[in-house]
């Protein structure tokens, strides 16, 4: 049986060059990994996946790529990542999530490395400077958010323009004339999610189409700026018959802040938030709700990214895909 031995003194290189070539830990020539390659190929040394990987030009393995915020609320980020998980695993991949803060040379480092065979994106913002070293790279990718440009690359996202639409629409058709929405915080548009102005805009025409007041608060991540921030904007509109709540941490807090205060659902006020429906599981939330299907989401974009991965010349021009959002009603609103 072939050794790395016999490999690196068939390749004319080092052992040590060898190993690194299978492990990706640190970059090699181009030239220096097609002798080694050659060199596997003729000696028929697959002892294990890394040499398998190096001699079908395949590592198995996919690359999700995020960050997780200090401001932010994590679990609203993890329930992205299972389902990208759980996909990635059934199509017959593994996969290396990276979190390093420097966000491009991550992506360059583990793409020029061959560490992985295609990049899934997550936590996409308007104006992302990790799509840039990703036009560099010769693996493909797909992006689960919505950029400004994102030319070369399938994009998945929630439509939350519709989302939008379809809570102001059920709390016009119960006869709300003043609506209160909570944002995510304000870092968070400030940083380049669109999906908050995207929500927050279609919300305001919508609601201007019915004739209806619609407040917008910014929420917070953290305790105890979330109660402190929904006290702000219900003292500042009183009037309020209805709450809209695009922010995950405010709705997961919502029911304890509620009840602290003696405000009955729907007798009192009406709610209704933007969840998926592991996440009103996980926080035994009772509100109606526009699901956000991070399910549908990461199971489409691995889907398509696979495809890509397996057959570049047949999988046709990148797509950019809004998902029509769910809506559960669990009678958290009241007709007027």
């Amino acid at each position: 049986m072939a050794t790395i031995g016999d490999v690196a003194r068939a390749a004319g290189v080092s052992r040590s060059t060898v190993s690194y070539a299978l492990s990706g830990k640190r970059v090699i020539s181009e030239e220096t990994r097609l002798r080694i390659e050659e060199a596997i190929q003729a000696l028929g040394f697959t002892p294990n996946a890394g040499a398998r990987a190096l001699a079908t030009s395949h590592t198995n393995v996919l690359g999700l790529y995020l960050q997780f915020q200090e401001d932010e609320f994590a679990p609203a980020m993890l329930q992205y990542v299972l389902p990208v998980s759980t996909t990635a695993r059934a199509e017959g991949y593994d996969l290396l999530m990276v979190t390093d803060t420097d966000l491009v040379g991550a992506i360059r480092r583990t793409t020029s490395s061959h560490m992985v065979d295609g990049v899934v994106l997550l936590d996409v913002t308007y104006d992302d400077v990790r799509l840039e070293p990703l036009r560099e790279a010769a693996q493909p990718a797909v992006l689960i958010g919505y950029a400004r440009d994102s030319a070369g690359f399938d994009s998945f996202d929630l439509d939350f323009g519709e989302a939008a639409r379809m809570a102001v629409d059920h709390l016009a058709e119960r006869g709300h004339r003043e609506l209160l929405l909570v944002t995510p915080p304000g870092h968070v548009a400030e940083r380049g999610g669109s999906y908050v102005w995207r929500f927050r805009d279609a919300a305001l025409e919508r609601a201007a189409r019915y004739g209806l007041r619609l407040s917008v608060h910014a929420g917070d991540s953290r305790h105890p700026g979330i109660a402190e921030e929904l006290d702000r904007a219900f003292a500042a509109h009183p009037d309020a018959t209805a709450l809209i709540v695009h922010n995950d941490a405010t709705i997961a807090a919502l029911p304890r802040y509620l009840g602290d205060r003696g405000i009955r659902v729907p007798d009192d006020l009406s709610v209704v938030g933007v969840f998926s429906q592991e996440f009103g599981q996980a926080f035994s939330l009772p509100y109606t709700a526009v699901e956000s299907l991070p399910d549908r989401l990461g199971e489409l974009a691995v889907a398509q990214l696979v495809r890509r991965i397996a057959d570049p010349a047949t999988a046709g021009a990148p797509i950019v895909r809004l998902i029509e959002p769910g809506f559960t009603d669990r009678a958290s609103t009241r007709t007027l």
